[in-house]
C-alpha cells in the first residue's frame, strides 16, 4: 500500500479550505497557500513516477477489505499511466498559479481564485487515482464545478455566457455519465474498474454493453470536447482567465475525458472491432474539423482552443489505431507503439498547449486585446514571450527539434505501419494547416508592423508569468528526450503494459 496516494487529494483539499479560512486574518496567504500546495504535488508527482517502476499499489480508503472477494471500499490505484497524468496535472498547475501570483490581480476575490484552483487540482489528482465509477464521477464533478466558477471569474457577460454553455452542456455529459453507472451496477452489482471486468466476463449481454459503451463515449467525449461534443470549448477556453484556459486546455479535458475513455475501454470493457473503428473515426474528425475551424479565427485564444480539439484529435486517432489491432489480435508492437504514440503526444500536448496559453494571457495582459489584427511588432517589447510563443509554436506545429514532432513522427510510423495509410496522410496534412495557422500567430502578433504611439509604451511581463513560460518551453525541448527508445522505456513503456494488459491491472487489484 502507497501511503502517498491519498496526499494527492488530501493537500489540495486542505489548501482550498485553509484559504478561505486564513484569509480572513492574514493578507495575501492566499498566494502562499495556493503556491506551497502546488509545489508539494507537483514534487510529490514526480516522486510517483520515478519510483512507479511498473508496479500497481493500491490505497484502500479506511482500511475496507474485501467481504467474500468483493471490493466494497473506495480504491485509489496507482500505477505508471495514473503517474503520468499525475505529473501534467500537478506540474501544469503549479506553473499556472505561479503565473497567477501576478496575473490574477487585476481580478477580485483572489482568496476565491486560490481555492477554487486547488478544488480543481483536487478533483483532477481524484479523477485519475480512484479505482471505481462512482468515485470518478464524484472527483469528476468537483473538478468540473470548480472550473465552471473559474471560467466566469471574470464576470463578464462574455465570461458569465461562456460558463453558462459550458454548465449546460457539462451537465449533460455528467448525466450520460450517471446513467451509463447506473447500467453497469444493475448487471455487474459492482462499481470497482477491476471488479467490473471480472463481472461482466468474457461474453457479456451485447445491446446493454455496447449502449454503456456508447454513453460513456459521448459522456466523456463531452468532457474531452471531441467532435461532434466541443460546443462548449471555444467559449470556455477563450473566456476564461489565461492561467485557466492553461490549465482547460492542457489539462482538465485530458484528466476528467481523454484519460478516463483510455482507463475503461483499455482496463474495464472487452475492446471490441466497432468501438475502436468509432473512436478511430471521432479522433480524426477532430484532427481535420478542429485545424480548418481554427485557421479562420483572428482571437488568439479562440485560435488556440480549437487547436485544442485538433490535438486531442491525434490522441484519440492514435490510440484508436491501437486499439483497432489489439481488437483484431493481429500486430500487437505496432498496437503498443501506436498507443505509445498517443500518450506521449498528451504529455507533450499539456507542455506546448499551456504555454501558447500563457503566451496568451502576457499579450493579452500588456497590450489589452486578443485580436491578431490589432497587434503587430510587438517581438522587441516582449522577447521572452516571443521566444517563448515561438518554441511552442513550432512544438504543436511538428516542427523538430521540439516535442510535438516526435509525438506527431511516432503516430504516423504507427498509421504506416498498421496499413492506416489514409490515417496517415489526414496526421501529416492537419500537421502542415496547423504550421499555417501558427506562422499566421507568429506573424500578425509579434513581426507583422511597427506602430507608434501606444506600443512604443509596451514592456515584457512580470518575472512570475516569464518563469512559467520560461519553463515550460525547456520542457518542449526536454520531452524530445522520451522519443529516445531507453527513456521512453522508462516512462512511457510501463504505462502501455498496464493499458495493454488489463488481466495484470485486474488481478493486482483483486489478489485473483
Amino acid at each position: 500500500m502507497n501511503s502517498l496516494i491519498p496526499w494527492f487529494v488530501a493537500v489540495p483539499l486542505a489548501g482550498a479550505f485553509l484559504t478561505m479560512i486564513l484569509d480572513r486574518f492574514l493578507k495575501n496567504i492566499n498566494k502562499y497557500i495556493g503556491l506551497l500546495v502546488l509545489l508539494l504535488l507537483a514534487a510529490m508527482s514526480l516522486i510517483a513516477i520515478t519510483t512507479a517502476r511498473g508496479d500497481i499499489s493500491v490505497y484502500k480508503v479506511g482500511g475496507w477489505e474485501p467481504v467474500n472477494g468483493i471490493p466494497i471500499g473506495i480504491y485509489m490505484v496507482m500505477d505508471n499511466f495514473t503517474a503520468l497524468l499525475l505529473c501534467i496535472i500537478n506540474i501544469v498547475g503549479f506553473l499556472s498559479i505561479v503565473y497567477s501570483l501576478t496575473y490574477i490581480s487585476r481580478y477580485t476575490s483572489e482568496s476565491n481564485y486560490y481555492a477554487l484552483f486547488c478544488l480543481m487540482v483536487a478533483g483532477m489528482n481524484g479523477v485519475v487515482l480512484s479505482g471505481d465509477l462512482f468515485n470518478i464521477f464524484v472527483f469528476l464533478e468537483i473538478a468540473a464545478i470548480s472550473s465552471y466558477a473559474l471560467v466566469a471569474f471574470g464576470v463578464e457577460r462574455e465570461q458569465l455566457e461562456a460558463t453558462f454553455k459550458y454548465q449546460v452542456l457539462g451537465g449533460l455529459a455528467s448525466l450520460l455519465i450517471l446513467f451509463g453507472i447506473g447500467l453497469i451496477y444493475w448487471k455487474a452489482k459492482t462499481l470497482n474498474i477491476a471488479d467490473v471486468k471480472a463481472a461482466m466476463g468474457s461474453s457479456p449481454d451485447k445491446v446493454h454493453y455496447m449502449l454503456i459503451q456508447l454513453l460513456f463515449l459521448c459522456g466523456f467525449g463531452l468532457k474531452a470536447a471531441v467532435i461532434p461534443f466541443h460546443a462548449w470549448l471555444p467559449d470556455a477556453h477563450s473566456s476564461a482567465p489565461s492561467p485557466i484556459s492553461a490549465m482547460l486546455s492542457g489539462v482538465l479535458i485530458k484528466a476528467v475525458g481523454i484519460y478516463v475513455l483510455i482507463r475503461i475501454f483499455f482496463n474495464m470493457f472487452l475492446i471490441s472491432n466497432e468501438i475502436a473503428v468509432l473512436i478511430t473515426t471521432l479522433g480524426a474528425l477532430s484532427m481535420v474539423t478542429g485545424v480548418f475551424l481554427a485557421i479562420g479565427q483572428w482571437d488568439i485564444k479562440r485560435l488556440l482552443a480549437y487547436h485544442s480539439i485538433s490535438q486531442m484529435g491525434y490522441v484519440i486517432l492514435s490510440v484508436g489505431m491501437g486499439m483497432i489491432l489489439l481488437a483484431r489480435g493481429t500486430n500487437p508492437e505496432i498496437a503498443s507503439l501506436a498507443i505509445a504514440g498517443g500518450i506521449f503526444h498528451l504529455i507533450n500536448h499539456a507542455a506546448f498547449k499551456s504555454l501558447l496559453f500563457l503566451n496568451a494571457g502576457a499579450i493579452e495582459y500588456r497590450t489589452g486585446t486578443r485580436n491578431l489584427k490589432e497587434m503587430g511588432g510587438i517581438a522587441r517589447y516582449m522577447p521572452a514571450t516571443s521566444a517563448t510563443s515561438f518554441i511552442a509554436s513550432m512544438s504543436i506545429s511538428g516542427i523538430p527539434p521540439f516535442n510535438g514532432f516526435f509525438s506527431k513522427l511516432i503516430i504516423i510510423i504507427a498509421a504506416v505501419m498498421g496499413k492506416f495509410y489514409l490515417l496517415a496522410l489526414i496526421a501529416v496534412i492537419v500537421s502542415i494547416i496547423t504550421l499555417a495557422s501558427f506562422l499566421k500567430f507568429q506573424r500578425y502578433a509579434f513581426y507583422n508592423k511597427e506602430q507608434d504611439g501606444e506600443q512604443k509604451n509596451l514592456k515584457e511581463v512580470p518575472f512570475p508569468m516569464v518563469f512559467s513560460m520560461v519553463v515550460l518551453s525547456i520542457l518542449c525541448v526536454i520531452l524530445s528526450l522520451v522519443a529516445i527508445p531507453q527513456v521512453r522505456d522508462l516512462f512511457l513503456t510501463p504505462a502501455i503494459n498496464v493499458l495493454t494488459d488489463p488481466q495484470t491491472y485486474s488481478s493486482t487489484i483483486l489478489k485473483i
